[in-house]
């Protein structure tokens, strides 16, 4: 099998697994504990929240460890408006967020949040001028993520900072497909909170960090899990050591110049692909070529050919995926290229491909082929 399905999760890398095995057995010790094994514990986990934070700018102590960006994103959205209540009720965020935030802006919805939700244009890109005027008085969060996970598509993040400092508003953004994927400072880009995740960059499942900004302004979150009072008692529960020490391995390996130079050629694969494909009848790229988008991500839509079928016919040969991996449960159609203005019909006939460290020449080669081939049949032609 062929896998082309990265931004839904990716393989751990050899390396990191290497770092992790240790603290299943030999170093096990629970990082809250008082001896030696806990004193262990505890000094691998804060070298891996010193490595972690320098890799983004940020101050150790501004790293909150999670189980993953769904986490992250509950805690920030959930925190900022629980604890900023006197300031006003109004969140604005984009209609193209993962279900990570949109849920979680549903759910406050219910307990009287005011949101707003931005549109995007056929591309998928929000306008930063529609953002300015929808800013109140009382808007208390802005949360916008760098790049979707479905399209690739990267929101103008920095400017989008700039303009929440200058209005006096918090923001907010999901980096969990672009960190370690593109250069992420957060305080020159003016990012106030930010989830991520480990297992989109060759990290276990199930681990994740939220940055919180702690100065200019200082940032304070009303806790979400309750009992313990660990990680600064923004997020209680024992901090699992292992997949820590792996979550900074990755993002010390994404920061590797030989990596950064392997992301260049990830992106000539997918270039090569969407060339290929595109040559077929009906064919085309889910957003214009001018838009930026991460290099590794092809949204692709096969006017008259449903999706699904045509995830079917390549299935078990090649790994990829019709949107999210976290509504791939549901027959609804994507709600991203719905967003862009696709009809039903057309978000339906739409894959993601999307390419990692560990796709090959020959992979791209064999995809090429192997979907021209299901293409030409389900079409007739």
């Amino acid at each position: 099998m062929i896998y082309l399905d990265y931004n839904a999760t990716t393989p751990v890398d050899e390396r990191v697994i290497s770092k992790i095995l240790p603290f299943f057995s030999m170093q096990f010790g629970n990082a809250a504990s008082a001896h030696p094994y806990g004193r262990k514990a505890h000094e691998a986990v804060e070298n891996a929240r010193s490595r972690i934070a320098r890799s983004m700018g940020a101050d150790p102590s501004e790293i909150i460890f999670t189980s993953g960006a769904t986490e992250s994103c509950n805690l920030a959205i959930k925190g900022v408006l629980e604890t900023y209540r006197s300031k006003g009720r109004h969140i604005i965020t984009v209609t193209t967020e993962h279900p990570a935030v949109l849920d979680t802006c549903k759910w406050l919805e219910q307990k009287d949040a005011e949101l707003t939700y931005l549109p995007v244009n056929s591309a998928g890109m929000i306008d930063l001028k529609v953002l300015e005027t929808a800013i109140r008085p009382d808007t208390v969060l802005v949360a916008v993520m760098v790049a979707n996970n479905e399209t690739g598509v990267i929101q103008p993040f920095r400017r989008i900072g700039e303009l929440c400092h200058k209005k006096g508003v918090l923001f907010f953004t999901d980096a969990t497909q672009a960190l370690g994927k593109l250069p992420i400072h957060v305080l020159n880009d003016n990012i106030d909170l930010m989830a991520f995740s480990g297992h989109k960059i060759y990290a276990p499942k199930g681990i994740g960090g939220l940055y919180v900004r702690r100065k200019n302004p200082r940032v304070r979150l009303s806790e979400q899990i309750h009992g313990g009072g660990h990680e600064k008692a923004m997020r209680s529960g024992t901090l699992n050591v292992p997949d820590i020490v792996g979550l900074a391995e990755a993002l010390s390996i994404c920061k590797d110049p030989r990596e950064v130079q392997s992301l260049q050629n990830i992106q000539s694969l997918r270039d090569r692909l969407e060339h290929a494909l595109t040559k077929l009848p009906g064919v085309q790229v889910n957003t214009d070529r001018e838009t930026p988008r991460l290099g590794h991500v092809s949204n692709l839509r096969f006017e008259g050919t449903i999706g699904r079928q045509l995830l079917g016919r390549l299935n078990p040969d090649i790994a990829v995926s019709s949107g999210s991996a976290c509504s791939t449960a549901s027959n609804e159609p994507s709600h991203v290229l719905l967003a862009m203005g696709l009809s039903e019909d057309q978000a339906r006939s739409s894959i993601r491909f999307s390419l990692g460290r560990f796709t090959t020449e020959q992979d791209i080669t064999t995809a090429i082929l192997k979907v021209t081939d299901a293409v030409r049949d389900l079409s007739g032609r």
